[in-house]
C-alpha cells in the first residue's frame, strides 16, 4: 500500500511511495480498448446528445483524450475538447479558456453539460461544477487527487517547476501561493465547498496508481467511488473506465428527466 510522508521539496505537498515504472504498462490498456466491444458502443446506453467536456491531466493537452472524445460522439454525446494545456494556474485556465468552452457547449446543446477530467483535469472539473451547479449535470474524475496532493516525487518536482513558471509569467496577476494548497483563489475555494446534490458525482480510481496516492482520489462514498485495475495514465484508455462513464452519464440523464 502506498504511504504518504511530508517532504521539504517541493513544499506544500506530500511524497507518496509509489512505483512509477508500472505506468509504462499503459499502452496495453490502449490496445485492450481498441479490441473491446465497449469502445464500439456495445452494451453502453445511448446518449441524449448532451455535451461532455473533457479536461486533460497535468502537463497535457487534449490530444491523448481523442479516443475518449471519439467514443463519446459515437455513443450519442457531444464531446468537447478543453482547448487548454494543463500547465498553468487552474484559476486562470478556468477564467480564460474553460469558461468559453463551457459556454459554447451549453449554447450548442441547450442542456446541462457533463465534465470528465483526468488527474488534475478532474480537480479542475470539480471546481467548475461547484462554481456552476445549474449548468453541470455530472462530474466524473479519473485518478484525480481532490482530497489532497500525495504523489510520486518526480510529479511533485514537475509541479514545483510549473509553479515557479506561473509566478514568473503572470506576476501580480496570480496570488503568491498559486499552485499550492495554501492559495485562496476561487479555484481552491470551490474545491472546499460542497457539491450540489443535483450533480451526479463519480470518482474512478486504481489502487495500482503509480502517479498519485489513490486514497486521495475517492469521496469515501461507495455509491460514488469506482475502483478499476490498471495504471494512472491508462485511466484515459481503460475499457472498464469507459463502461463506468457510459453508465454514469446515462444515470445523470435519467435523473434530469
Amino acid at each position: 500500500m502506498p504511504r504518504a510522508r511530508t517532504i521539504s521539496v517541493p513544499h506544500y505537498y506530500e511524497e507518496a511511495n509509489l512505483s512509477l515504472w508500472t505506468e509504462a504498462l499503459f499502452p496495453a490498456e490502449l490496445l485492450l480498448l481498441s479490441a473491446s466491444p465497449v469502445y464500439y458502443g456495445f452494451g453502453i446506453p445511448r446518449g441524449d446528445g448532451s455535451a461532455a467536456v473533457l479536461i486533460p491531466g497535468f502537463l497535457c493537452g487534449d490530444t491523448y483524450l481523442t479516443p475518449m472524445r471519439w467514443w463519446l460522439d459515437r455513443i450519442g454525446y457531444t464531446a468537447s475538447s478543453s482547448c487548454i494545456v494543463n500547465a498553468d494556474c487552474p484559476n486562470l485556465l478556468i477564467q480564460q479558456r474553460l469558461t468559453r468552452t463551457i459556454e459554447n457547449a451549453l449554447q450548442d446543446t441547450g442542456r446541462k453539460i457533463h465534465l470528465i477530467g483526468h488527474s488534475l483535469g478532474g480537480i479542475i472539473a470539480r471546481a467548475i461544477a461547484a462554481q456552476r451547479p445549474h449548468d453541470v449535470a455530472s462530474v466524473i474524475t479519473l485518478g484525480s487527487p481532490f482530497r489532497g496532493m500525495a504523489a510520486h516525487r518526480s510529479i511533485l518536482h514537475a509541479a514545483e517547476q510549473v509553479r515557479l513558471q506561473i509566478v514568473k509569467e503572470h506576476g501580480q496577476n496570480v496570488l503568491p501561493d498559486c499552485y499550492t494548497g495554501r492559495c485562496t483563489c476561487d479555484f481552491l475555494k470551490s474545491l472546499r465547498s460542497c457539491m450540489a446534490a443535483s450533480i451526479l458525482q463519480t470518482a474512478v480510481y486504481t489502487e495500482e496508481d503509480g502517479i498519485v496516492d489513490w486514497r486521495c482520489c475517492t469521496t469515501n462514498d461507495r455509491d460514488t467511488d469506482f475502483k478499476v485495475h490498471g495504471t494512472h495514465v491508462g485511466l484515459a484508455f481503460n475499457p472498464s473506465v469507459y463502461q463506468i462513464i457510459g453508465q454514469r452519464l446515462a444515470e445523470a440523464a435519467s435523473r434530469a428527466q
